[in-house]
């Protein structure tokens, strides 16, 4: 251990300080030949679980990821394609408990191995990765705890609420963009719910000159984030927009392309509600715009990092509005043409 200066101590008298000054002078000398600069970044091995699960109503399949950090020499991107680095060997006792007032009813998770990494996964598995799944449908009147157990006094858990089901109010049979300056999407909250990302997404049939096949486009558009104040559910929420960015939006994706035909079809209004859990886990692990700020950890994930929650999944098909599909064919050189 090397010496350190103790602030506390404050001689009484010049005898003391040449005393001190003596006895400090020597055993710098003595511990300062002891020191070494090296560093042991990897200390000893310990198993610590990464665990993100997230329960859906009305998907087929709910998955849980269940791996494992891992810290050594070298590149972590080739340590990655070790499979032992992050994967547990063997299959773990993974099990979902679902309760339901006074009944409980225990799901055991099965596995399976995802073999094609595809553009956008993550980068921290290669060439396979495990994944825990159940296609128990998921009740959303139930809590539901999961456990996961790694051997003898090892034991990963959490729990959570299942987010209830809302509505889209507004719209309610066509979208506008226009004939009027400003549009709304409105929707009551969930319960459970905290957090609400909206978006649009237009479909349009496009065909090109000398070739017989059609092809089905879409232009996606976030309208960004909302909160609600509670998680009781029954607020009245809105987002507004502009028609016009809809149109400004649309053109820069337009190839200019001479005898093109295009055909505008429905719009989908798509807002996906998170938990309170998950709510503060996306805030906590956003990018931050300073360089000195300390980002804190969040996790719900006893004896474990990650999350495990709920979210929830609305959406509503909305026809163009007869006057935002002429605006379309009339004011803009894009090639599209009225529905028959």
């Amino acid at each position: 251990m090397c010496p350190s200066y103790n602030r506390n101590f404050a001689p009484n008298s010049i005898f003391d300080m040449k005393k001190m000054n003596a006895i400090t002078a020597f055993f710098i000398l003595v511990l300062l030949s002891a020191c070494s600069t090296d560093v042991d970044n990897y200390a000893t091995y310990k198993d610590i679980s990464i665990v993100y699960g997230m329960m859906e109503p009305a998907t087929d399949t709910t998955f849980v990821k269940i791996s494992r950090a891992y810290l050594g020499p070298g590149n972590a991107l080739l340590i990655a394609q070790e499979p032992d680095s992050s994967n547990y060997s063997g299959k773990l006792d993974a099990k979902l408990i679902k309760v339901k007032g006074a009944n409980e009813t225990i799901i055991t998770l099965d596995t399976i191995t995802k073999n094609n990494k595809l553009a956008g996964d993550s980068i921290f598995y290669f060439p396979q990765q495990k994944l825990y799944y159940t296609t128990a449908p998921v009740d959303p009147a139930a809590t539901y705890r999961l456990i996961i157990s790694k051997g003898e006094n090892a034991e990963v858990s959490s729990s959570t609420d299942i987010v209830q089901n809302f509505d889209i109010t507004f719209p309610t049979n066509r979208i506008n963009f226009h004939s009027t300056t400003t549009t709304q999407v409105r929707w009551i909250s969930a319960e459970k719910g905290k957090r609400y990302e909206t978006k649009l997404v237009f479909y349009y049939k496009e065909l090109l000159p000398d070739n017989p096949d059609t092809l089905f486009k879409t232009l996606t558009w976030n309208l960004g984030m909302l909160r609600s104040a509670t998680t009781n559910g029954g607020e009245n929420m809105e987002i507004v927009l502009t028609g016009e960015e809809f149109y400004t939006r649309l053109g820069g994706q337009m190839d200019n392309i001479l005898n093109v035909k295009r055909w505008a079809g429905p719009v989908d209004v798509i807002i996906s509600c998170a938990a309170d859990e998950l709510s503060t886990y996306i805030d906590v692990n956003a990018p931050s715009n300073s360089v000195i700020q300390e980002i804190p950890e969040y996790t719900n994930i006893e004896n474990g990092y990650g999350i495990f929650s709920s979210r929830r999944t609305a959406t509503k098909r909305f026809p163009l509005a007869v006057g935002s599909e002429l605006k379309l064919v009339e004011e803009y050189n894009w090639g599209f043409i009225v529905n028959r």
